[in-house]
């Protein structure tokens, strides 16, 4: 179970920081290949915003039936909170009013295509797949912020890239948490 949903998770965005481990100059281009594009205005997060929530239901997973999506969605919360946490940020108690929502989601290509993403998050980070061989999935992750205020995201950045399959799931753990820390990093410490 927890392999199902490390693969998932790690899926296409795992491998931006490092090279596969096979010799094959294919595998070392799939590996390496992450698009990343941001959108939005960071002004919410001034220097009084400290607490951040979960947004109430922006935390989707489309994969494969297979995927444990409650699994991948605690994983994503734990590897967020963690890059908020180091930039001083924390989670808001139960009576603690948030001032930033976060919210994600997380694709296979073979269950949301980039036209999807594009009509459901605004974005598209426009990865090319050609000359990939089948063994490699694009995969996607968006992290969205948003004010407690509004329905709209202040803020947003999708990222996309490429899974080895053949890499240990502690690997794919690795590379995606460095992925998200990449993601967030325009996201200001506190």
């Amino acid at each position: 179970m927890i392999k199902k949903y490390v693969l998932l998770l790690l899926t296409g965005l795992t491998l931006m920081a490092g090279c596969s481990t096979t010799d094959s100059a294919e595998a070392e281009m799939a590996s390496t290949r992450t698009t990343m594009v941001t959108t939005g205005d960071l002004e919410l997060l001034s220097h009084s915003t400290k607490a951040f929530a979960w947004h109430p239901n922006m935390f989707a997973v489309h994969a494969s039936d297979e995927v444990d999506s409650q699994a991948v969605i605690k994983h994503m919360q734990a590897a967020i909170a963690q890059v908020m946490q180091a930039k001083g940020y924390h989670l808001a108690t139960a009576n603690e009013k948030p001032s930033v929502l976060v919210g994600f989601g997380v694709a296979l290509e073979s269950e949301m295509s980039d036209k999807e993403i594009l009509k459901r998050a605004g974005l598209v980070a426009g990865l090319s797949t050609e000359g990939i061989d089948k063994h490699y999935e694009k995969g996607s992750v968006l992290v969205a912020l948003f004010s407690p205020h509004n329905p709209m995201p202040v803020w947003r950045v999708l990222a996309q890239g490429f899974t080895d399959l053949d890499n240990s799931p502690e690997k794919r753990e690795q590379r995606f948490e460095r992925l998200l820390s990449a993601m967030l990093k325009p996201v200001p410490a506190i």
